[in-house]
């Protein structure tokens, strides 16, 4: 079953997008900050940037680019939770025709060195806590340059120097580092004579972003998502929300990391293109400065995934809050609780909408009219979307059969870098992209997730693969075997559970966490760790992740 245009989307919302209405993020950046010049664009820590110095600073940094040997179609790594700085350089980045490679910073080593080797890094710009790990795989990249930017950075002073000073040595939160060559992103900025932007033709089909992800198996691949793909995505949003936001800009808070394609899209993009205020939290894991900040900026639009708006709502003082402005909760990213929708509402008074999308879509696909009640789908297809229901071979299935859900529109990235098997693998010849979500859709176009295609595990809206957790884990000596699979939680949504068969008698759950430790981000280290004799195995050797899963659920 295919469904494009519905009769139960909500009034007023166009049955496609023109495309020609934004060809490029450089020329977002460009209309937004002539049009909403004296706004607040960013707020991190009470410092505001303006739309007129997110021109000026964005520019500055574009023309370095530019002096200092990088061409249209470099790649820039950035590596920086969600700070001014992230945005200057993103924007500046797109405006020289750079490809910006979003990099989570709490990657190690071997995480980052993939992923730097992989896209073809020219440089990164990676906070100064973070710049121990950058230190130990550049020499193996192509990086060339590597900039670095500490926290308060670009707050206003004495406050600046201040937050610098208690990161470094009061909370001691910047290991040490060396790194030959490294400069301060803030000189690249900041210089007293500025350096002139050269113009660069920046169009549809150029490569904006490489947002790395393990599509829907194996290790991170890096998405092609181009200026045509991000732009026709945030023309979707807008068309889906924007008879909500008429009227004046407001504010909106971002909690979930802007290297995250959900908050890349849905927060700084769409809603720089609105000129909004955008309320950056650094550390969302903070809920008394996340709250602070939240009384303090009234908000409109608050996107988050399952665990997030769980934590909010266990929160002391969150019920206090004053909720009259906001108008979207939107939770993406994971599947939305039941419980926890209907626990917003109770405390909030407002729905919590749910949407759905994949890095691969750039993100969003399917979106749930925001003034109906939670039902559990992920929602209608948004404009110039179309949501086919497949099997196994290609062919559209009916009415409520469950398959694998496949998406069709202008925000279907081109492809995988330099993976053209992977992109065969997911890429239909109709056009459709294999999301590896398996599903229904009901009469009236709504689509519902019933599993998932593959073993993915997701933790709080990141995905972990059971292949990278695995090898991982037999590497260590004491371990003969080892499976991965996700168990549910309440505050993650899922967890790593892994179940090892022991060489070692003496090995325990603490040794194999540890060991893990050192080769994984946090959230793809196991949470629970359970020693079996043997690892149930197909007639082929195989072993069937499907029996330990329901091993789980068993009482």
């Amino acid at each position: 079953m295919t469904r494009t245009w519905l009769q139960s989307y909500p009034a007023g919302v166009p049955a496609a997008i023109d495309p020609n209405l934004l060809r490029s993020l450089k020329e977002l950046l460009e209309k937004t900050c002539a049009l909403h010049a004296e706004n607040v664009a960013y707020v991190q820590m009470g410092r505001t940037l303006t739309y007129r110095e997110l021109d000026q600073l964005s520019r500055s940094f574009a023309a370095w680019l530019q002096n200092a040997g990088f061409s249209k179609g470099d790649r820039l790594a950035i590596m920086l939770p969600n700070t001014l700085q992230y945005v200057i350089a993103m924007f500046g980045a797109l405006r020289a025709g750079v490809v910006v490679v979003n990099t989570n910073p709490l990657y190690t080593a071997p995480e980052l060195e993939h992923q730097l080797a992989d896209s073809g890094a020219a440089a990164v710009l990676v906070l100064e806590n973070f710049a121990h790990v950058v230190e130990k795989v550049v020499p193996r990249t192509s990086v060339r340059q590597v900039l670095v930017t500490a926290v308060g950075d670009f707050l206003s002073f004495p406050k600046s120097w201040i937050v610098n000073y208690v990161i470094r040595h009061v909370r001691k939160q910047v290991p040490r580092w060396q790194i030959n060559g490294a400069i301060s992103f803030r000189s690249t900025v900041m210089a007293r004579t500025r350096l002139p932007l050269q113009p660069v033709d920046v169009g549809p089909d150029d490569l904006a972003y490489l947002q790395y992800t393990g599509g829907t198996t194996g290790v991170a691949k890096g998405a092609m998502l181009t200026h045509g793909n991000v732009s026709a995505n945030i023309l979707q949003a807008e068309a889906w929300l924007g008879k909500i936001f008429c009227g004046q800009p407001s504010v909106l808070i971002t909690a979930i990391p802007l290297y995250h394609i959900f908050a890349l899209t849905a927060n700084c993009l769409l809603f720089a293109r609105l000129g909004w205020k955008n309320v950056l939290i650094i550390n969302p894991r903070d809920f008394p400065a996340f709250l602070a900040e939240m009384k303090k900026y009234p908000f409109t639009f608050l996107s988050g995934v399952n665990t997030l708006f769980n934590a909010l709502l266990n929160t002391p003082g969150f019920e206090k809050l004053d909720f009259r402005e906001l108008k979207i909760t939107l939770g993406g990213g994971m599947a939305v609780q039941a419980s926890v929708a209907r626990r917003w509402k109770e405390v909030t008074g407002k729905v919590l909408t749910q949407a759905w999308g994949l890095t691969e879509t750039s993100p969003a696909a399917c979106i749930n009219p925001p003034s109906d009640e939670f039902n559990g789908s992920i929602g209608l297809p948004i404009p110039s979307t179309d949501i086919a229901i497949k099997d196994d071979v290609g062919k559209d299935l009916d009415v409520g059969q469950i398959g694998e859900i496949c998406v069709r529109g202008p925000q279907v990235m081109r492809g995988y870098w330099n993976r053209p098997e992977e992109t065969a693998k997911v890429m239909l010849p109709d056009g459709y992209l294999r999301t590896g979500d398996v599903g229904r859709m009901d009469a009236r176009g709504f689509v519902y997730i019933e599993d998932r295609k593959k073993d993915m595990i997701l933790v709080s809206g990141f995905n972990v693969y059971p292949n990278e957790v695995e090898a991982v884990a037999v590497t260590h000596p004491g371990i003969l075997e080892a499976a991965a699979v996700a168990q549910p939680d309440e505050h993650s949504g899922e967890v790593v559970a892994l179940f090892v068969v022991r060489k070692d008698p003496g090995l325990t759950a603490r040794g194999v966490i540890d060991h893990c430790r050192q080769s994984l981000a946090a959230y793809k280290v196991p949470k629970h760790v359970y020693f079996k004799a043997d690892l149930p195995k197909s007639n082929v050797g195989k072993i069937l992740r499907k029996a330990l899963r329901e091993e789980l659920l068993k009482p």
